[in-house]
């Protein structure tokens, strides 16, 4: 069932209701102080609880990338520290070890833009 919810600016609190899609009502009572004038629906909100509680089970998984986000999932943050000081280590040496053949020099990487 559908969890809708809503904010009360006359209360200053928000509030959820549970109701099938067939009873879905535009204009809401708040259970807090029985007004329906201050009340405004937070789209929002019902859109983050969307994507973040539906969870794909191991059948459902039809991308590397959503195989990907099901094990960052179940790793703890010392074991994604370990894995991005794996897999990143190298940027860190920001002198190479390696000599280069004679005639050829390295690159300088220019500066990152910034986006405001």
């Amino acid at each position: 069932m559908p969890t809708y919810t809503y904010y009360c600016f006359e209360c200053d609190k928000p509030f959820e209701i549970f109701s099938s899609i067939s009873e879905y009502k535009e204009v809401v009572e708040c259970p807090n102080c029985k007004k329906t004038e201050y009340v405004n629906r937070l789209y929002c909100a019902d859109v983050q609880t969307q994507f973040m509680s539906v969870k794909k089970s191991d059948n459902e998984l039809k991308t590397l990338g959503d195989l990907a986000m099901r094990n960052t999932e179940r790793m703890s943050e010392d074991e994604k520290t370990s894995l991005y000081m794996k897999h990143n280590s190298y940027k860190e040496n920001k002198e190479e070890s390696k000599p280069l053949p004679k005639g050829m020099s390295r690159l300088k990487k220019p500066p990152k833009i910034k986006w405001r």
